[in-house]
């Protein structure tokens, strides 16, 4: 397989040819690491690569495979968010439906407080779409190699915006799942972890491998067409206007197709949540506990005796993004207290009643384009995001293409709580129709 072959290659494509024996998932590996090889000087998505891991996973999937051992995402290459250890249960759950782990993508180093950015130990991240601005984060590293088709999956965390953001300004497809769906090693602010892809199938076969329903045949289901609420600014944002209308023209493509259909009469305004997330932020002590790890089908790990790769990486996301398992809403366990209790409650009935009127909530991904690496000055990049981290629900950013300047753009889906089909159902449907 060459790289360039590799590199057109979905998830599920990938996964259905390792299955029916057109390829190995041993020779998906090399490629998918030579392919890194290859491009990662000039992008930095990686800290590190794991050859060694990456093959014995590869030999012990095709090994599975002709033992008939069915396995949704059999030889995938995976990159591996660099906070997210490989013994998780979130990345284990994927190792075990037959992904290869091939190297631990970049996040934020230390020293700022913004967090959308990556770094190396050769220098920052830089976005494929152009190397002058940031890939966005934390999950850097993730989107940007989706994005240069180094992997055609890698896990991310979702604090703020975390998936989100990166996968708006990297024009790829970054879907943050339920709050408390995902497997999630310790407490963290409210984060939720969630897939990096190129396709809804392969977001969807990622997120079925993590127990939700969806596969690369059925990425989704919603009833067309979606009824949505748009919003530029959710009554807080500053937004600037052609990121808006360049989100705003993939809605209207959506609905031209007739896969969603505006709900103009739908109000929209949300009480700011910055002083709310950052109070959940403070206010929670994070822990932390054991992990199990996972192998293509149940089968035996292989661990070499030797094996620098397998240093542990710390779970959390780094300040300001930390995160913990959302329980949406004031007054449960480990809620807000205070004044903070009060916009949680209301950003929740606020949302409460929009999706009794909607099925879907759309905004622009962010309110700004993708900053320099110089940081992001006075934007609030998270500010259309971070609410729906203290809600807990459901949202993805779809490529929405750039502005006149070139800027990448995303439009950002929300849904009621667990209802991940109909964002990928949307995203699946844009795809078939030539819009994503």
């Amino acid at each position: 397989m060459e790289g360039d072959e590799y590199g057109r290659l979905t998830a599920c494509e990938i996964a259905g040819a390792v299955t029916g024996g057109r390829v190995s998932a041993r020779e998906v590996a090399e490629a998918a690491l030579a392919r890194i090889a290859g491009r990662d000087g000039a992008i930095r998505a990686f800290t590190e690569t794991w050859p060694e891991r990456a093959l014995a996973y590869a030999t012990a999937v095709d090994r599975a495979v002709r033992e008939g051992t069915r396995l949704p995402l059999a030889g995938v290459p995976l990159g591996v968010k660099a906070t997210q250890r490989i013994a998780s249960p979130l990345v284990a759950r994927l190792l075990a439906a037959g992904c290869v782990p091939v190297g631990a993508t970049a996040v934020p180093g230390p020293g700022t407080p913004w967090q959308t950015w990556g770094t190396t130990d050769r220098g920052p991240t830089l976005n494929p779409l152009g190397p002058r601005w940031s890939p966005g984060g934390s999950s850097a590293g993730s989107a940007a190699a989706v994005a240069a088709r180094m992997v055609p999956l890698a896990t991310g965390s979702d604090g703020a915006g975390s998936v989100r953001i990166p996968a708006a300004w990297c024009g790829v497809l970054g879907v943050k799942t339920t709050g408390g769906l995902a497997p999630v090693r310790g407490r963290t602010v409210r984060s939720a972890h969630g897939p990096l892809a190129r396709t809804a199938a392969d977001a969807a076969a990622c997120l079925a491998a993590l127990g939700r329903a969806g596969s690369c045949s059925s990425p989704g289901s919603a009833p067309y067409p979606v009824r949505v609420a748009w919003s530029a600014t959710l009554g807080y944002a500053a937004t600037r206007q052609d990121i808006a209308a360049t989100a705003h023209t993939l809605l209207e493509a959506l609905t031209d197709a007739g896969i969603t259909v505006p709900h103009p009469g739908a109000t929209v305004r949300l009480p700011d949540p910055a002083a709310c997330w950052q109070h959940l932020r403070e206010s929670r002590e994070e822990t932390t506990g054991p992990a199990a790890g996972g192998t293509p089908g149940g089968a035996k790990a292989p661990e070499p005796a030797t094996d620098p790769e397998r240093a542990p990486a710390p779970e959390a996301e780094p300040s300001p993004e930390r995160a913990t398992p959302p329980e949406a809403g004031a007054g449960r366990p480990h809620g807000p207290t205070g004044p903070a209790a009060g916009t949680a409650a209301a950003l929740n009935a606020a949302l409460d009643r929009l999706f009794t009127e909607v099925d879907l909530l759309a905004t622009p991904t962010t309110p700004g384009p993708p900053h320099g690496h110089d940081g992001p000055g006075e934007s609030m990049s998270v500010a259309l995001t971070w609410a729906f981290n203290i809600t807990g629900h459901p949202a993805a950013s779809l490529p929405a293409g750039r502005t006149a300047a070139g800027e990448p753009v995303g439009l950002q889906l929300v849904a009621p709580h667990g209802r991940e089909d109909r964002l990928l159902a949307v995203a699946a449907a844009a795809e078939r129709e030539g819009l994503l």
